[in-house]
């Protein structure tokens, strides 16, 4: 799927968070490859600045399981009353949704102000972030003439200059980008760049 299908799943998962959502897509060594975030800027920058990501039992939750739960039914401690907190910046009822082998695990939230989830809609939140988990999966690879051009321009060519490089001309470099955009979910090549890097293919 395109990054296009990826904005088509981030659209409606906002619909379902009035409140904002959180979703670290394939965590590996703590840290996920792709995030989609819309929580409150100042929770979020209150979150970040007392690392607390180390510290909630939503996180402890979608470590240790799969599947998807409310947030009043996790049961696991809060001393640092987290929870708590996220209430003072609208998060009051939420869904919290776990996928994935241990190694490349999704996990993602939902919150809203005003009640709690209804199981149709857990479930409709389930299938979005099951379906964003599959769509963002990694590519095994990229081709050698993508991994090339990103490369020239990851090195700071001009678009001209590097055509000229590879012998091709610049609407062939800007359909192996594009390409290679397309695989890696990008809407950038800069960003296609980051990612690539990420996912250890430059």
């Amino acid at each position: 799927m395109s990054s296009t299908g990826l904005e088509l799943k981030r659209y409606e998962l906002g619909l379902m968070a009035p409140s904002g959502y959180y979703v670290g897509l394939h965590i590996r060594f703590t840290s996920p490859m792709i995030f989609l975030d819309n929580y409150p800027e100042a929770w979020t920058e209150h979150y970040t600045s007392q690392a607390y990501a180390l510290r909630d039992p939503i996180v402890a939750w979608g470590f240790s399981t799969t599947g998807v739960t409310r947030w009043s039914e996790i049961e696991l401690p809060d001393p640092f009353e987290i929870m708590k907190q996220a209430k003072e910046y609208g998060l009051v009822y939420g869904v919290s949704v776990s996928v994935g082998e241990m190694t490349s695990r999704t996990i993602g939230s939902v919150s809203r102000h005003d009640r709690e989830y209804t199981d149709e809609e857990i479930t409709h939140i389930q299938d979005i972030i099951q379906t964003l988990h599959v769509i963002t999966e990694p590519p095994d690879s990229l081709t050698s003439a993508q991994i090339e051009a990103l490369r020239l321009i990851a090195s700071g060519m001009r678009y001209a200059e590097a055509a000229k490089k590879l012998g091709i001309s610049g609407s062939a470099l800007k359909a192996r980008l594009t390409a290679a955009r397309n695989k890696l979910l990008a809407r950038t090549t800069a960003e296609a760049i980051q990612r690539a890097k990420e996912y250890r293919l430059l």
